[in-house]
């Protein structure tokens, strides 16, 4: 039977294209199913604010009855209006290149008719959204919010004559027993002399008065990166709730200078890899006993996100975070770590890990563009 392309209109369907990745990966030790009601927050129009300035289709392909592949098409309008680039994201389909392609042809003509000349991807809403098919590190455990993708997925991509784009580097390995007497030196040096330190909190409520702060960094920080659109105001506020109702405290390190200003930043969690694979997309009746005894039973961390303001990075001040990160994680037994993907060529910031014993590049990760 022929395949067929049907758009999805409702949240019935919407829920369908969200699981079902579910069945594609069932068995894979390495895919980290996502939360439902996450997902469907991020996806519909009247949750998620970046809909403020952005438009999104979704498609599955069908047949014999059946999904065999889904994908979602994303025009931002910052990104449109300067580079003529939209965006696919949340794309999946079975090893047939008659699926892949029609899914990608639908995406390429709706966000043609845009005004789009080019689409590149996968890419979601904003930086926070899963982004970049994996290219390397096909049998190591994803984390929570990195996208796990079977291998031929990329001879997809390039049968599609897309290129790559930009490419992220993983850091996994042993959490540093003791921090190197580099960075511990240059802690006691940074506070002394450019007045910063590490906020301690007697509680999650006390962190909520900084978390705006944290996305105004982050918005400076990562404002050169690849596919960066910088956060709206009721984006940051979307993502206060959404991440700042779900961290234990110790994992997240604050740096303020005199003024009580946030100047970098490290939010940081016990790895809920495994327990979103026992919780199966739901956090009820039963997922939220695996989160909640990942959050406090765990011996692996995974690094969120790391920040600092422009600057400051210079003056070192990633040595307060890490110099923190190190006491809690010993303390909380953490033994293992695993990063956030970082741009392979953003060199300021993969020196900054040089001095520890991690694993560069055993992950990777590709964004893919086709120009129309």
């Amino acid at each position: 039977m022929s395949i067929e392309i049907r758009e999805i209109t409702t949240k019935k369907e919407l829920k369908q294209f969200i699981k079902f990745p579910f069945d594609l990966y069932k068995g894979n030790s390495s895919y980290v199913t996502p939360l439902i009601d996450f997902e469907m927050s991020t996806l519909l129009k009247e949750k998620n604010p970046a809909f403020d300035h952005a438009d999104a289709k979704y498609w599955v392909a069908e047949k014999d009855g059946r999904i065999v592949g889904r994908i979602a098409a994303i025009v931002l309008d910052p990104e449109l209006k300067e580079k003529s680039l939209a965006r696919f994201g949340w794309i999946d389909f079975i090893d047939d290149k008659k699926v892949s392609h029609l899914l990608l042809e639908t995406a390429k003509k709706w966000t043609e008719s845009k005004g789009a000349k080019a689409i590149h991807g996968p890419m979601g809403f904003t930086d926070l959204d899963f982004e970049g098919a994996l290219t390397e590190g096909f049998d190591q455990l994803a984390t929570q919010a990195t996208i796990y993708n079977h291998p031929y997925y990329i001879d997809h991509y390039k049968a599609w004559n897309m290129e790559i784009a930009a490419t992220w580097v993983e850091l996994r390995g042993k959490a540093p027993a003791k921090n190197p007497e580099k960075v511990s030196r240059a802690v006691r040096i940074i506070e002394d002399r450019f007045k910063v330190k590490v906020k301690e909190f007697k509680n999650t409520k006390e962190i909520l008065k900084y978390a705006p702060g944290v996305f105004e960094v982050l918005n400076e920080a990562y404002s050169n990166l690849y596919g960066y659109i910088p956060l709206t105001q009721k984006q940051i506020d979307y993502y206060v709730e959404q991440y700042f109702g779900f961290i234990r405290k110790e994992f997240v390190c604050i740096i303020t200078n005199e003024a009580d200003e946030v100047v970098g930043f490290a939010l940081t969690l016990p790895s809920l890899s495994k327990a979103f694979q026992k919780a199966k997309g739901s956090l009820y009746p039963f997922g939220f006993i695996h989160v909640l005894k990942s959050f406090y039973f765990n011996d692996t961390a995974d690094l969120f996100l790391i920040g600092v303001k422009p600057e400051y990075q210079k003056l070192g001040v990633h040595a307060l975070i890490f110099d923190y990160l190190q006491k809690v994680y010993e303390k909380k037994g953490i033994k293992y770590m695993a990063s956030g993907p970082m741009l392979e060529n953003n060199s300021n910031v993969l020196n900054t890990w040089s001095e520890f014993d991690l694993e560069i590049g055993k992950i990777k990760r590709s964004c893919f563009i086709k120009h129309f």
